[in-house]
């Protein structure tokens, strides 16, 4: 099992020394000593340096993704494709205003635009339903209202069909999950409910044909398994339902699918991938396991106010900080992603502990990860200068660092 990680080692505290000087130069990267001394300075400081590193990374993602291989999209999706360097140059702007992000991204979106015309994928992270949902929103922030009503319309005539799982990456999750990121940053209403109520139903439906009979209220199905996770299961289900205002039977459900989920976690705090995997105690990434299911229950704690969600995220989040420093540097199942669920709680209970185990996984990162990665002793992502599975969210994360409670898991949270 500790082949999937690296051993934890890192001090529970290193407090910050304000003689740590910005033009210091640092040691040479990846020792214990330089580890440190990145742990140990002033968070103002090494706020500018996680800048700089995803500025830098932005510009090789940008060159090697879409500055290379100009209007050729061989994969538009904001997973693995195209359209995570997009993401990737929107949060750029958002941080640095710098407006050629914001344009080079608007281009980007229209090249995935074109490659995505005849896909029937729908959701936010692998589907049509990302292009649009990205480019309205790339194009209002561009002042373009033209572009906007383009962007929305398409997305107005993406059809679900009766087939689609319910699901994140490639389901009715990830459908909801694009039309909140439409009305959140355009305004609510700008794609009605009457698109959603329709979806948010069959979900339900088919979750209590799964459910009950001394299982979880709702159980969903993802080519044959009854997953738990935030990608394919449960967790990412109930994460986007909870941002809807759901009938007081369904809000139940999904309450008791969550309890009935930390009720049935491992001894160690740790989550099962699937209904039917509970004896191997093995992942600790987003997709599956405890990473991803901190972020749900987080949620639940703020949606339902009980204590139970707190505390369950509490034991899973120290899965996370012992386990959770991944030989893999992505978003997705690496330690870019783990991160996030050390922010959330911090976020939720602005206890400075889980900022420190957030900044010390993004400090290993930093420290770390090109050499890594260059050694081949963690691995780069399949696609690896990817938003989920490459550096492109390792970039994302360092972005999001100087502000932490702001921070956001990208395209879930």
């Amino acid at each position: 099992m500790a082949d999937r990680f690296y051993p934890n080692v890192m001090p529970d505290f290193v407090a910050e020394n304000p003689a740590i000087e910005e033009e210091q130069h640092p040691n040479p990267q990846g020792t214990n000593e330089s580890l440190l001394k990145l742990l140990s300075t002033p968070y103002h400081i090494l706020s500018k340096k996680f800048k700089r590193a995803a500025l830098d990374l932005k510009e090789t993602i940008v060159a090697e993704t879409w500055g290379l291989t100009r209007q050729q999209v061989p994969d538009f999706t904001l997973y693995c494709g195209t359209l995570g360097t997009a993401f990737l140059l929107f949060k750029a702007y958002q941080v640095t205003k710098n407006t050629n992000d914001l344009a080079v991204c608007s281009q980007i979106v229209k090249d995935c635009d074109s490659a995505s015309r005849h896909s029937r994928d729908v959701t936010f992270l692998c589907g049509r339903a990302g292009v649009c949902a990205l480019g309205a929103v790339v194009a209002k922030y561009m002042g373009d209202d033209q572009l906007v009503f383009y962007y929305v319309s398409q997305f107005k005539e993406i059809k679900l069909t009766k087939d689609l799982p319910d699901e994140l990456l490639y389901g009715r999750a990830g459908y909801l999950w694009a039309f909140l990121f439409i009305n959140k940053h355009i305004g609510q209403g700008t794609i009605p409910s009457t698109y959603t109520a329709a979806v948010i139903d069959e979900i339900i439906k088919n979750g209590r044909k799964l459910g009950g009979k001394g299982r979880s209220p709702l159980m969903h199905e993802w080519y044959g398994e009854m997953y738990w996770g935030a990608a394919h299961g449960l967790a990412g289900i109930m994460h986007v339902l909870m941002d809807f205002e759901l009938k007081p039977d369904d809000l139940e459900d999904v309450k008791g699918t969550l309890k009935y989920m930390v009720k049935n976690r491992f001894p160690s705090g740790n989550y099962p991938a699937s209904e039917n995997d509970r004896r191997r105690d093995l992942l600790v990434h987003w997709c599956h396991g405890a990473p991803g299911i901190v972020l749900t229950l987080v949620k639940a704690a703020e949606v339902f106010g009980d204590e139970e969600f707190i505390n369950a995220a509490v034991a899973a989040a120290e899965v996370v900080w012992n386990r959770g420093l991944l030989k893999r540097v992505g978003i997705c199942h690496g330690i870019s992603g783990n991160a996030y669920a050390l922010l959330s709680l911090y976020r939720l209970t602005g206890n400075a502990e889980y900022l420190y185990r957030a900044k010390a996984f993004a400090c290993f990162l930093l420290d770390r990860a090109h050499k890594l990665i260059a050694k081949g002793e963690m691995h780069g992502g399949d696609t690896p200068y990817s938003l989920f599975e490459g550096i492109a969210g390792m970039a994302y994360l360092f972005l999001d660092m100087p502000d932490p409670k702001n921070a956001r898991f990208p395209a879930y949270e």
